[in-house]
């Protein structure tokens, strides 16, 4: 195996691992080749979480993508007939994209593009940015080789975000937004040529050409960033913000609001938690009035799940709240039983309007300490505590007590080591120590 599968495998939990082996399995039996491509690649080489699985295969993306739905027990999210590819979502969480390698060809900015099949040399080489056009192959020939057209790895060391091509942004307005957010939440700088071609697009509008959609789903994706105010002052520096909603600018930009809802939010919920983009768009829209946040709220095109949980969210951060500062709260598993169904958005409502201390105290220790505990309990020491079965209604109710009893368990107490002996002071005359100048 090479260095490469290495530390891509190393990088990957069990759920995404399993995905790795099963497309290279069913990509095999088709006779297709696949390669693991764009963001996954380059998270993987500069040692951060891999969020979504890309692939890139050279053949029926849409056929492979739905036999990776039925192997490992995910659906289809979305199909692009245009372009060939499929977004899955997979047992375990997973989320996976099978695209075509392809040429686009743009008339004019923003235009649809003339799509062409490609080799995965071409397919990389028409990308946004060199640090997302690498790809690792998963075939059976050439498993673990890199390929890097054009240098992503050197760009990567040295923390540089550099356009493909001259006309990447030419093509695809909507890469500068991207870029933008690659600038803050990487913290990489952009390279002489790239910062040129950034100029040229502004000045000739291009951006106008790119759909208001396309900036509110680089504001979604920044949003748990620790750096996401920056990079909105950003977009609104450069007049961006204002493709959005024209509120949104200047001292609309709820940017101390936001600065604050940073701070709890990455110092007390953990990396990697499910949600929060609700909470952040509420303080996003918080100086807006009704219809100009309905008008914003539009563009970010939100489910109907996610508008009505939007409605209601400071109403469940005001129950929430209650439920915490509660009187009849007496045991850490009590604090433990009112959080552990409460979603993030809720959480981060909670800490960022309650001024209550102890409010702030429990969901802190709720994370820091009861959160933990729990999940030291396993199901096999219940199983072998029980003799229960997992999966059945005895056993979840075994294993919910389990959790509680070790939460509420005081930590033993280590006593302290036992002094060591001090040695006698030598006898001098009279048998008294004598003193030592």
């Amino acid at each position: 195996m090479s260095d490469y599968m290495f530390v891509l495998e190393s990088h990957l939990d069990a759920a995404q691992n399993r995905v790795v082996n099963e497309i290279a399995r069913i990509a095999t039996e088709a006779g297709m080749n696949v390669w693991l491509t764009g963001g996954a690649m380059r998270d993987t080489l500069r040692g951060s979480r891999i969020l979504d699985l890309d692939f890139t295969v050279e053949r029926d993306a849409v056929k492979l993508g739905r036999a990776l739905a039925k192997a490992c027990g995910g659906e289809v999210l979305d199909e692009d007939s245009l372009k060939r590819s499929v977004e899955l979502e997979l047992a375990g969480g997973v989320r996976a994209s099978v695209s075509n390698a392809r040429t686009e060809k743009y008339s004019k900015p923003g235009s649809k593009p003339q799509i062409a099949p490609a080799a995965i040399h071409e397919d990389l080489m028409r990308r946004d940015f060199t640090i997302n056009a690498m790809a690792l192959s998963l075939n059976r020939g050439s498993r673990g080789l890199l390929i890097d057209p054009a240098n992503g790895q050197a760009d990567l060391m040295n923390r540089e975000i550099r356009t493909t091509n001259s006309y990447a942004l030419f093509d695809d307005p909507a890469r500068l937004f991207r870029l933008i957010r690659f600038q803050y939440t990487l913290g990489f700088q952009i390279a002489a040529r790239t910062q040129s071609q950034i100029e040229n697009a502004l000045t000739g509008e291009y951006h106008t050409a790119a759909p208001p959609s396309a900036l509110a789903n680089e504001i979604r994706a920044l949003s748990d960033s620790e750096n996401a105010v920056a990079a909105l002052e950003a977009f609104d520096g450069l007049g961006l913000l204002k493709l959005l909603s024209p509120a949104l600018t200047g001292s609309r930009l709820n940017a101390q609001g936001l600065t604050r809802f940073e701070k709890v939010a990455h110092s007390v919920v953990p990396p990697g938690s499910k949600g929060g983009f609700l909470a952040f768009l509420y303080v996003l829209t918080e100086k807006l009035n009704p219809k100009e946040s309905g008008e914003l709220l539009r563009r970010f095109e939100l489910t109907r799940k996610e508008a009505d949980t939007l409605k209601k969210l400071k109403a469940l951060g005001r129950k929430l709240e209650s439920a915490l500062k509660s009187p009849r709260i007496t045991k850490p598993s009590h604090v433990y039983e009112i959080m552990k169904n409460a979603s993030t958005d809720e959480v981060l409502m909670v800490l960022y309007e309650s001024s209550q201390r102890v409010v702030q105290d429990r969901i802190r220790a709720y994370y820091g300490k009861h959160l933990p505990l729990a999940q030291e309990v396993t199901e096999e020491q219940v199983a072998a505590a029980t003799g229960l079965k997992p999966g059945t209604p005895k056993f979840a109710k075994a294993f919910q007590d389990a959790v509680i009893t070790h939460i509420n368990a005081r930590p033993k107490k280590v006593p302290p080591p036992e002094p060591e002996p001090v040695p006698a002071a030598a006898a001098g005359p009279g048998g008294r120590g004598m003193a030592r100048r």
